[in-house]
């Protein structure tokens, strides 16, 4: 119980260190049709982060719950497509819904993050570019575990326009 206690006395302080003021506001898109974006997408590149450190193959699975919530479903191998599967099971929300490309997801108890998609194919669902307000995250997203290299142009074009820095992405093998 002293653990979680701790861990939760030290999220809060954390978040009280930064303010919004502190964080980039980025710009999403307007419209997202959540029946269309639910499914299965490939991580095509990410910039590294310890919760996804060493894994490959991993893909990111949503499906639309009765409350209008969505559940989150990641999974990855480790080291190599043949390496251990470990997964990751959340829920997403849009808390906001005149602001669609703003979500929250939670991977523990009550702790949101911030998701916020920045780029999508409106017409036909095959990419999105997903981030952060923080500069440490930011996903490259198809519908296939492949993408073609000038859309993988144009959304890292998009992602150093909102001030990522691109040469931390590193490519997820699929």
């Amino acid at each position: 119980m002293m653990i979680i206690l701790s861990i939760v006395s030290i999220a809060l302080l954390l978040t009280g260190c930064a303010t919004t003021a502190d964080l980039p506001d980025r710009p999403t898109v307007q419209e997202v049709e959540i029946d269309r974006y639910i499914g299965k997408w490939y991580e095509i590149a990410r910039i590294d982060n310890r919760f996804e450190r060493d894994l490959v193959g991993v893909t990111a699975e949503y499906t639309l719950r009765s409350d209008g919530r969505i559940n989150v479903l990641n999974s990855g191998y480790k080291n190599t497509l043949e390496g251990k599967r470990k997964t990751a099971s959340g829920v997403a929300r849009i808390p906001d819904p005149s602001q669609p490309g703003r979500l929250q997801v939670t991977f523990f108890l009550w702790f949101w993050s911030d998701y916020l998609i920045l780029d999508l194919d409106t017409k036909d669902y095959q990419y999105a570019l997903v981030g952060s307000y923080s500069n440490d995250y930011l996903w490259l997203l198809s519908r296939t575990p492949s993408m073609d290299e000038s859309i993988y142009q144009m959304l890292l074009n998009r992602a150093s326009a909102l001030g990522y820095d691109t040469s931390k992405l590193i490519l997820v093998a699929q």
